[in-house]
């Protein structure tokens, strides 16, 4: 039986979207359509995990009216949460989408300032006990070291529990050395490492630098894994036309579940798994959100080569 996923995402958030007709930068817009719901991109790997059949719990901070809106969405949707307060108030992010060409404009505040107490109640909350894998990613509000996800991935290995953790650049390489597993894209790997490195050997840097494991999306050249064990690459079934937001998130859902249920998984089976969910959440126009049947019948066509 797979222990609890445990989601953090620091810098919470409640995602408002607005439908217009045409948007016109200075001008005034009605709105067809408005939807909100909890977001960041730990919340959104809650949500895969979830779907694809996982316990999980949602970790992070919250405060004011927005942050009463981000915890009722996150029971509304079935999502259990263990959330600690903060004087500030939960940021939002805004997406304008023009009915036009279905584009997005977005608007990212950067988030309420946390202060030293409410970090260490946060650590004090921690259901070390509970969690088989504790899955970090999205930004970090003001207040919070730069070092915080691979601060947390001490702390967890303290308790026996591995942690994947998805961020990049100097972030990525504070992960590695803390001995999690990391997730990143090219470009966040090349930004920490070398900006003409290869995925595979950039991968490998980061094992050799600690990281239990290093998975890199890789774009429409699939994905690349490597650990102590060797290193993986696997190929995409097909090229898929959509939403790419929530790809990355579904990737790390998948490792996550993964080491969940053992710290040493197969990782030439997980990218199997992880290319076919990042595919299936492209075809959805929500991060967070998966197509299921398209999962199922990919994951057994995706070819995986040893490097």
């Amino acid at each position: 039986m797979a222990g609890l996923i445990g989601t953090v995402t620091l810098n919470l958030a409640l995602d408002v979207t607005y439908h217009v007709d045409e948007f016109v930068v200075g001008g005034s817009h009605r709105v067809t359509e408005t939807r909100q719901r909890a977001g960041g991109k730990g919340v959104n790997v809650a949500r895969v995990a979830a779907t694809l059949g996982h316990q999980v719990l949602a970790l992070g901070f919250v405060g004011g009216l927005t942050g009463e809106i981000v915890a009722e969405e996150l029971f509304d949707a079935g999502l259990t949460a263990l959330l600690t307060p903060i004087a500030g108030e939960t940021r939002r992010t805004v997406a304008i989408v023009n009915g036009t060409d279905g584009d997005a404009t977005i608007f990212n505040e950067k988030g309420p300032s946390v202060s030293p107490d409410e970090w260490r109640a946060f650590h004090d909350r921690m259901p070390w006990a509970r969690l088989g894998v504790l899955a970090c990613s999205g930004s970090l509000p003001p207040g919070l070291p730069a070092d915080a996800y691979a601060e947390l991935a001490v702390r967890a290995r303290h308790h026996d529990v591995l942690s994947v953790i998805d961020v990049g650049g100097d972030a990525l390489l504070a992960a590695a050395r803390a001995g999690a597993v990391v997730r990143s894209n090219a470009a966040e790997l090349r930004d920490a490492l070398s900006a003409d490195i290869s995925v595979e050997e950039g991968a490998r840097q980061l094992v050799d630098l600690g990281a239990t494991a290093a998975v890199t999306t890789d774009g429409p050249r699939g994905m690349v894994a490597a650990s102590k064990l060797g290193s993986w690459r696997a190929l995409p079934v097909e090229q898929v036309a959509g939403n790419p937001t929530g790809a990355g998130d579904a990737c790390t859902a998948v490792v996550a579940a993964a080491v969940a249920e053992s710290p040493k998984p197969d990782w030439s089976e997980v990218l199997k798994s992880a290319v076919a969910a990042s595919a299936a959440a492209v075809l959805t126009p929500v991060a967070g959100d998966i197509d299921l049947a398209a999962y199922r019948r990919w994951q057994p066509q995706v070819a995986v080569q040893s490097l």
